[in-house]
């Protein structure tokens, strides 16, 4: 994937130089239950994070700040996620205006380490990276890329020079995370969350998994249909970068993590989608670039 030389947003706030909060009463017991319920068992990422804002009610609030001397690494992660928020922000800016002729207006992204405070919460860095509608920012600890290379199988043998080259670290498949976790902002400005949220609050809790997996799978659509935009305007992919998103979209499926850590799968219980399905809606957005076409909620999945 190209993407030095570009602009780099200003949108991002560094985080990573200080806690979000202070671990003070938090129960690890309660740190892993809900980071494996929401992993491993599809349960909403939303209702994971809460639960571990009870967990940490007692935590005190500790000042953030950005790191004072970040090493080579550090920086390249900074400018690599600087530059894809501005690619979403420059494509959706273009996409907003012309098929929908309105304004779009961008999220933040916060960079941050171990733990951090939310709109939406205390969230830790084991749930991944998530999108709070309540501040309306995406929040990513950069540890979430190194797992990510794990999860892929990109070997963890290189030296550091390697290491610190982002086309060594499966770069279209975290640029696609981020691009993901900005779709459900803009579901949000379309209206889109406040509607499922009240349909969940009067369904079953099945019925409600199943909102919730229309809603990824609509994420997972506006991803492509950045990439495609983004494509025809900076001429950002090289070859195998497709390839490489879409097997991250196989590696996070509901049923893929599912069978990983049980060895069944529970259709019930997916909240993001079966690995065909998010690699079907990705596609879908890549091939078509209009928004029109990543309506999941009046469409079979």
């Amino acid at each position: 994937m190209r993407w030095k030389g570009r602009r780099i947003s200003t949108n991002v706030e560094d985080r990573r130089g200080g806690a979000g909060a202070k671990a003070g009463g938090i129960s690890i017991l309660g740190l892993v239950v809900a980071f494996v319920a929401w992993k491993f068992f599809g349960v909403d990422p939303q209702q994971a994070y809460q639960a571990t804002k009870q967990v940490t009610s007692q935590s005190q609030p500790a000042e953030t700040r950005g790191l004072e001397n970040p090493t080579p690494e550090q920086q390249e992660a900074m400018d690599f996620v600087g530059t894809v928020l501005a690619d979403t922000e420059d494509t959706w800016s273009q996409v907003f205006q012309q098929q929908l002729n309105a304004q779009y207006v961008a999220p933040k992204l916060v960079m941050f380490n171990g733990i951090v405070d939310s709109g939406c919460g205390t969230a830790q860095s084991a749930m991944g990276p998530f999108y709070c509608p309540s501040d309306q920012k995406v929040y990513i600890d950069t540890a979430f890329f190194k797992d990510m290379r794990q999860q892929m199988g990109i070997s963890g043998e290189q030296n550091s020079t390697e290491l610190s080259r982002q086309d060594q670290a499966g770069d279209f498949a975290q640029a696609y995370v981020v691009a993901h976790e900005v779709g459900h902002h803009l579901q949000t400005l379309l209206g889109i969350s406040a509607q499922v949220q009240k349909a969940r609050v009067q369904s079953s809790e099945v019925q409600g998994n199943q909102l919730s997996v229309r809603q990824e799978l609509q994420a997972d659509c506006f991803a492509g249909i950045w990439a495609h935009h983004n494509q025809q305007r900076t001429q950002f992919l090289e070859q195998g970068d497709i390839e490489e998103a879409m097997d991250a979209a196989h590696k996070i499926g509901d049923d893929y993590l599912q069978k990983r850590a049980t060895g069944q799968v529970v259709p019930d219980s997916f909240t993001h989608g079966s690995s065909q399905q998010r690699m079907k809606w990705f596609e879908t957005g890549l091939k078509s670039g209009n928004i029109n076409d990543c309506d999941t909620f009046n469409q079979a999945i």
